[in-house]
């Protein structure tokens, strides 16, 4: 018989409801599982398992995403370990469409691979390789919507992210890489 005073054990959803709130380091105003790096929550022997895919393998905010999500568990009392999962790779089609709506909101161009060249959703396909030509792909401006926009460097602030520069504003930016 269960005492009066005890806590009551939470489900999965009462973890996923802790964890969903937590943001991402780098784009502070996108959650982790908007983004898609908060994969699955799982209960063994009583802990939690928490798992979280990186947007890429090299991310140097992961050890903060970790400390973010023992830091959340033990607030609310619970107990819990963190599994970085490398395989199925992120893919940018696991950002929800509100991560993209914030990042444009944000200042940096979202992913455009809705689709990939075969006509495929994107994510579909862990690698694929494309022909240079097709990668010239216009990146509307975050700012001022324009096209008009020019890649300045296939690296931006992260490796995740390119650099890029309207031509009509003339404000430089980020562009999330599809992949």
């Amino acid at each position: 018989m269960a005492s009066a005073n005890a806590t009551p054990t939470p489900d999965a959803a009462a973890v996923w409801a802790v964890l969903e709130r937590l943001t991402d380091p780098e784009i502070p105003v996108v959650t982790l599982a908007e983004m898609g790096i908060l994969r699955d929550v799982r209960a063994l022997d009583g802990r939690w398992q928490i798992v979280i895919t990186p947007t890429y393998s090299g991310c140097p905010a992961m050890s903060q995403i970790e400390d973010d999500i023992r830091t959340a568990l033990a607030e609310h009392g619970l107990e819990g370990e963190v599994i970085t999962q490398l395989a199925p790779a992120w893919t940018t089609a696991w950002m929800s469409a509100q991560a993209r709506v914030k990042l444009r909101d944000y200042g940096i161009a979202p992913p455009q691979d809705e689709m990939d060249l075969t006509g495929h959703p994107a994510g579909t396909q862990v690698l694929r390789f494309l022909p240079r030509a097709t990668q010239t792909e216009a990146v509307p401006c975050p700012q001022c919507q324009s096209a008009n926009t020019t890649l300045t460097s296939n690296f931006g602030s992260t490796a995740c992210k390119a650099l890029y520069k309207c031509l009509d504003c003339l404000e430089p930016f980020d562009y999330f890489k599809p992949h």
